[in-house]
């Protein structure tokens, strides 16, 4: 990860510089905050970020009274090094008002992200009594067979110009999917690459 040293402070006589703070499951930008040298350090070494609060005019550590921590999982400099983009794995709301981002209210953009990254942790657990469990269990051809019964009925929905039905039967063909690309040791970033190839 960058260094502090790299950064060019030179626009901020305060020595501060600007942390967008995004989601590393659902992509959503969840807050801007300030870091010096002092509160950029204390990130790297707890791996969770610590803004400089201009307001405390001291160093706060994001969840440090809520409990909702960021958890950092990387750390990148924009072009001209004045700027960093902090991708976490929130613990919990991120706002104050109780929504996961600071920029309006909680939306559904993303939730796929959110949705693969439960299902990878139900892979890793196997709790009781979870139909995620269960299709784990049963094994990838079972998966792959409920990913067929899925799409045809999708596909007999859409035919069938039946809208709210088609988007019922789409959602399981996602989830179902997501199941089957977990059990395949596959993510939704491995389609975005494929896809992206294929443009390009």
């Amino acid at each position: 990860m960058i260094q502090f040293d790299e950064l060019n402070t030179a626009k901020n006589p305060d020595g501060l510089i600007p942390a967008v703070i995004q989601d590393d499951r659902t992509l959503a930008v969840l807050m801007l905050g300030y870091m010096n040298r002092e509160a950029f350090n204390k990130s790297m070494e707890e791996n969770r970020v610590t803004f400089y609060s201009r307001t405390k005019c001291r160093l706060w550590t994001k969840g440090e009274t809520s409990g909702n921590f960021l958890q950092i999982v990387s750390i990148d400099a924009d072009c001209d090094a004045d700027t960093l983009l902090i991708r976490v794995i929130p613990q919990g709301p991120t706002c104050h008002k109780g929504t996961k981002t600071c920029f309006g209210e909680d939306k559904p953009e993303g939730f796929i992200r959110e949705l693969q990254s439960l299902i990878q942790q139900r892979h890793r657990d196997m709790p009781e009594n979870s139909y995620t469990t269960a299709l784990f269990r049963k094994g990838i051809e079972k998966i792959a067979q409920k990913v067929g019964e899925e799409a045809v009925e999708t596909v007999i929905e859409a035919v069938a110009r039946n809208r709210e039905a088609m988007l019922y039967e789409a959602a399981d063909l996602v989830y179902h999917l997501l199941v089957l690309l977990e059990a395949s040791d596959c993510t939704i970033a491995d389609i975005e690459q494929e896809l992206a190839k294929r443009h390009s």
